[in-house]
């Protein structure tokens, strides 16, 4: 089983490595703080990218934007189903989907330009694969980067892959070492 959940991981690694819109760090540790750093390296086909909007996977309880100059920010919660205690205070809500929008057309990223869009977030205390789902609006068009490959897909199989988020076991007690 654990070879299982190994090998699964390991292709929805790589399924992130192969997106338009890709993670700069495939990896991080459980529990910890991640900075979550979206590349976009190009718009849909010729035309700028005016909007990114990413989906904050349901086990990362708390999640906060990096604002970006000549784009705006909207976070938009939800309501947990039970609330949780995280460093001593309850938490009833969560940030659900963090979205950028450029303020005016000479803000939007140009399609032959790159650009990043970076989040900070506290990840889940157990290990996996977290999917992040993100929409590229553009002035013309749009890509949806929303698609995980099944358990034994090949990530070359999917065309439109969200990026993945490899969450490894903690590394114990010494996890706080900077």
């Amino acid at each position: 089983m654990q070879s299982n959940l190994l090998l699964l991981s390991t292709a929805l690694v790589a399924a992130g490595a192969s997106a338009h819109i890709g993670l700069e760090t495939p990896s991080a540790q459980a529990g910890a703080m991640y900075r979550a750093t979206f590349q976009v390296g190009h718009g849909c086909s010729a035309s700028a990218t005016r909007q990114i909007a990413v989906t904050v996977p349901s086990g990362v309880l708390d999640a906060r934007p990096m604002p970006k100059a000549g784009w705006s920010l909207e976070i938009q919660r939800e309501k947990l189903a039970e609330p949780v205690e995280r460093q001593g205070r309850t938490i009833s809500e969560r940030v659900a989907r963090i979205t950028w929008t450029a303020r005016t057309p000479a803000d939007a990223l140009p399609s032959d330009q790159y650009d990043e869009f970076v989040l900070m977030a506290a990840l889940p205390a157990q290990a996996g694969a977290l999917a992040w789902p993100v929409s590229q609006a553009c002035d013309s068009g749009r890509a949806d980067w929303i698609e995980v490959p099944k358990p034994g897909q090949s990530p070359h199989g999917v065309k439109n892959p969200a990026p993945l988020l490899e969450v490894l076991p903690a590394a114990g007690n010494d996890h706080h070492h900077h």
